[in-house]
């Protein structure tokens, strides 16, 4: 009997010692000994999130654009051939025409064959190339105002005259013209680039708004 105490006293110290208390030792002797282990305690709050990273290093800046650099706006090309275009001689003070419409976005415009529209008040770039036979000036007009600062030309040889200017209008609907300059001899624009060739010769008036 006195061996018996004995027994259940020493399973009672081992049951109570940390050996069973909720390690997996524990729950290894307890399953053998065939006692049921206990359900799983719930999950804890989640922790505080982390502080956030430093920030990344600023991208490499763009080139700036270039100040003041004109842009297109409106733009048209007109042209003439010839044969058949200005077959006359021009007297001074007359018009050269441009019978024929190129490139264009339709917001200048001819209004016959030697006027050219400029829509909206602002700063046109123009540019013009003709065949003449005899030593001649061009010029452009604006509002059938010739303007002086315009007059391109040549002395001698039968070279095209070519004249590029910046012409800015105060009014809108203004007109543009290239013109032989009043007062100057008659000037003739050859039916042929040279006696060698075959096909017309091409005059062009190229206006573009840019500004």
């Amino acid at each position: 009997m006195l061996q018996r105490f004995i027994l259940v006293l020493a399973l009672a110290g081992c049951l109570t010692s940390p050996v069973f208390a909720t390690t997996e030792r524990g729950d290894h002797l307890f399953e053998e000994a065939g006692g049921a282990v206990g359900i799983p305690g719930l999950a804890g709050p989640l922790g505080a999130p982390g502080l956030a990273g430093a920030a990344g290093a600023a991208g490499i800046p763009g080139i700036p654009g270039i100040p003041g650099a004109p842009g297109l706006l409106d733009f048209s090309d007109f042209f003439a051939l010839a044969p058949p275009d200005n077959a006359a001689s021009i007297l001074g003070g007359q018009a050269v025409a441009f019978p024929h419409v190129g490139s264009t976005n339709v917001a200048i415009v001819a209004t016959g064959p030697t006027t050219f529209l400029l829509p909206t008040i602002g700063t046109y770039l123009v540019q013009f190339q003709v065949d003449v036979t005899e030593p001649a000036q061009l010029q452009l007009s604006l509002n059938t105002v010739p303007l002086p600062e315009t007059v391109v030309g040549r002395a001698t040889g039968t070279t095209q005259i070519i004249g590029v200017s910046l012409v800015t209008t105060t009014t809108s609907n203004s007109i543009l013209q290239v013109i032989n300059p009043a007062g100057n001899a008659l000037l003739t624009i050859p039916p042929f680039d040279s006696t060698n060739s075959t096909h017309p010769g091409s005059a062009h008036l190229t206006i573009i708004r840019i500004q």
